[in-house]
């Protein structure tokens, strides 16, 4: 979340680790619980990573154009995120590695992105435990439910082109030097082409996107560890032509320009 603070006591997030077989797909478990005094409504801004999620969510009403109680799937969000919580509820989810989703399933991670689906379930084997999962008087029981979904999904033989999708996120994600897809295809011996063509598969977006989105996570992370920060030497040094065009994409993703966040951090 951009800001957690303005859920206060209201609310509780956990993460849950992953057990083999689906830790080469899936980051981590994790679940979300609130409790908002009445006639309250307050939204949850996110600057999302390139993960597709797939959810578990209780309570009534409607969420993500969706009736309630059900279970999603999130693709990856290309857009400034933002959901608003309101009386109680719960959440838990499965955070997938980027590309992670498209090679568990076999389905290209771009037709997904920007959309939520619900998940059909229909005929696994961990049907009946995610049918019941919304029931269930314990997180940990509805993530064991979601793990179940899963692991039914997980192929006899790696495949080596996640592997090579796993190496290329990693060095973006990593290397906060890296800001062209040239200068990423070159390091891991591929052409332009093929890296575009692995990455909007799997991940679901292009790869100049995710090296964007990842600078901006880093400027995220300094401007808050440091609201003294210099934006124009920040936005030089993660890639930026100059100050204004970092605004700009910075604006889009987390909804106000980095001075206005940085009051709101103080």
């Amino acid at each position: 979340m951009l800001r957690p603070g303005l859920l206060g006591s209201h609310h509780t997030l956990q993460r849950y680790p992953v057990r083999e077989p689906l830790t080469p797909y899936v980051e981590w478990f994790w679940a979300v619980s609130w409790d908002l005094p009445d006639r309250t409504r307050q939204p949850a801004p996110v600057l999302s990573h390139p993960c597709v999620h797939a959810t578990l969510e209780g309570d009534a009403g409607t969420r993500h154009g969706h009736r309630l109680p059900a279970a999603l799937v999130h693709g990856v969000v290309t857009r400034r995120f933002e959901t608003e919580l309101s009386g109680r509820g719960w959440v838990v989810g499965a955070r997938f590695r980027p590309g992670g989703f498209a090679a568990l399933t076999g389905l290209d991670a771009a037709g997904l992105t920007d959309r939520v689906v619900r998940l059909d379930a229909e005929g696994s084997r961990g049907a009946a435990a995610l049918a019941e999962a919304p029931r269930a008087s314990s997180e940990v029981e509805r993530v064991g439910a979601l793990a179940a979904c899963w692991e039914e999904l997980v192929p006899e033989a790696a495949d080596p082109s996640y592997a090579v999708v796993a190496a290329l996120v990693s060095d973006v994600a990593g290397d906060r030097t890296l800001v062209g897809v040239e200068a990423l295809a070159r390091r891991h011996g591929l052409s332009t082409r093929s890296v575009q063509r692995l990455v909007r598969w799997y991940v679901g977006v292009p790869p100049t996107w995710l090296i964007r989105r990842y600078r901006l996570h880093d400027a995220l992370a300094e401007l808050q560890a440091d609201p003294t920060t210099d934006l124009a030497a920040l936005a030089t040094s993660l890639g930026w032509y100059d100050q204004a065009h970092f605004t700009r994409d910075f604006r889009a993703a987390v909804g106000q320009p980095p001075a206005a966040y940085l009051r709101t951090l103080r």
